[in-house]
């Protein structure tokens, strides 16, 4: 149950940041609105994965993925390329994330 609730923390903070590139500085309406909401229900599924899981791992697969899927994101919809370096950091959260969890992080 705590990967589903952080993966439902993961995608609720996704939609939340998506948003905010489209709030124009919290100019626009609607899209300030989804940012907001978007964040409360991430910390909100967040604290309910924090029950079950170590703080340490949620944090690293929650911030790490999302991080992640905000670049991909970015590249496929908004125009942002895709460096070399951008892919070595993609890549580096990515390991950092698997390390963590086959550390044995509780």
């Amino acid at each position: 149950m705590g990967y589903a609730l952080l993966a439902g923390a993961i995608a609720a903070e996704v939609v939340g940041t998506t948003a905010m590139k489209y709030s124009e500085g919290f100019t626009r309406l609607w899209p300030s609105v989804i940012t907001a909401v978007g964040y409360l229900v991430a910390f909100a599924l967040l604290a309910q994965t924090l029950k079950t899981m170590s703080v340490g791992t949620a944090y690293a697969i929650w911030s790490g993925a999302g991080t992640a899927a905000i670049a991909a994101i970015g590249m496929m919809f908004m125009g942002e390329g895709l460096t070399a370096a951008k892919a070595v950091g993609i890549a580096l959260i990515i390991v950092g994330v698997v390390v963590l969890n086959l550390g044995g992080a509780h």
